[in-house]
């Protein structure tokens, strides 16, 4: 069972993609007021917790590093980035509507769209990759960690440090303005 440091994960706010249903990866889009407010909601979640001793890491994507300065201004003096912490990769389909790459394909929509999509875009970094790269950061860690990441590499990094890793990326949850707590392979919600 991995036993990984402390962790504070979060998943920057809405994009104006993210309201659009685009397929985001590698390219970036603004936060929107929604998810400014969303981070907001995390800074307020996160202000009645000691983050002494606590590295702080974030995506070097705009909206991820916009989210964690929203969030984290109030009680940390630096922000790193670590490229490990950005979205999986998605090829070709990056920008496109996923309700267009969706058509006539089996899959389910879910608070980050359908799932598959990801694990099949042309070019993308596929789910497989995307646990090497999770997995070897996490391994890297030596102290207690805020992450500030994307949808899917947040589920990636939450079912590893968990410990589960046959679940599937749906049953871990998801989701925006919220931050995940794991601590000694135990997830909680914090809203």
């Amino acid at each position: 069972m991995p036993h990984y440091p402390e962790l504070y994960i979060l998943r920057h706010g809405e994009t104006e993609w993210n309201a659009q249903g685009r397929m985001q990866g590698a390219l970036n889009s603004p936060l929107t007021q929604k998810g400014r407010e969303q981070a907001m909601r995390q800074g307020e979640i996160l202000s009645g917790i000691d983050l002494t001793g606590f590295d702080i890491i974030t995506s070097p994507q705009g909206r991820a590093f916009e989210t964690a300065a929203i969030a984290l201004a109030r009680q940390v003096d630096h922000l790193h980035t670590d490229t490990r912490l950005r979205e999986i990769g998605v090829g070709t389909w990056a920008g496109k509507l996923r309700r267009d790459l969706a058509e006539g394909r089996d899959v389910v929509e879910g608070p980050d769209g359908a799932l598959e999509l990801y694990e099949h875009a042309p070019e993308g970094e596929g789910f497989a990759a995307l646990e090497l790269r999770c997995a070897e950061f996490l391994e890297s860690l030596t102290r207690p960690s805020v992450l500030v990441t994307h949808g899917i590499t947040s589920r990636m990094f939450r079912v590893l440090a968990t410990g589960n890793k046959g679940e599937n990326l749906v049953n871990i949850g998801g989701g925006q303005g919220v931050v995940f707590h794991l601590k000694k392979t135990v997830q909680k919600r914090l809203d």
